[in-house]
């Protein structure tokens, strides 16, 4: 029952996420750059809740954002499943306690994902390709999502040891064996 509840929660907060995306950080852009929370969220998800749950849920936040927003299909679920694959990658490889580990996870997942999502949109819609602009606005994204993962580390490293231990139980020194 716990795992359901889990679940719907994270559907909510991926609805906040959205809300906050396209109403609250459109005010506050730096050099014309939003940040995106959806990169630190699947970043979460596949750290706390594991490789296949950071796809799966990729894909599915992924699919309503491109019905959101309506530029293109399955792109966008295509690189949120990315980083939620990376996630569980970086969990078993990294530490998750140290705070400087999670931040250069976070600035990988969003050099990782914009340079996907570029040169897809520049294969499939040849779009220009403007290195020295996107260079840019890739460095102001990755320090404004770093600044939001500073700011949010402590929320997240608590609610996601919680959301670990239920989901994944009590298997750490297995885990390493």
């Amino acid at each position: 029952m716990k795992k359901i509840i889990i679940q719907v929660l994270l559907i909510i907060t991926m609805l906040i996420i959205y809300f906050l995306q396209t109403n609250i950080f459109t005010n506050f852009t730096i050099a014309g750059v939003m940040p995106n929370m959806f990169i630190i969220f699947m970043l979460y998800i596949g750290l706390y809740l594991g490789r296949s749950m950071g796809i799966i849920h990729g894909i599915i936040c992924g699919i309503f954002i491109d019905i959101w927003i309506g530029r293109s299909m399955g792109i966008t679920s295509i690189c949120l499943a990315l980083i939620g694959l990376l996630g569980g990658i970086f969990d078993k490889n990294f530490s998750k306690d140290s705070r400087i580990t999670l931040l250069f996870m976070g600035a990988m997942c969003t050099i990782i994902y914009e340079v996907i999502l570029y040169i897809i949109n520049y294969v499939v819609f040849g779009t220009n390709l403007e290195v020295i602009i996107f260079t840019r606005t890739l460095g102001v994204e990755v320090i404004y999502n770093l600044l939001l993962l500073t700011i949010l580390y402590p929320l997240l490293k608590f609610t996601g040891y919680e959301i670990e231990n239920e989901v994944k139980g009590d298997k750490i020194l297995t885990r390493y064996f």
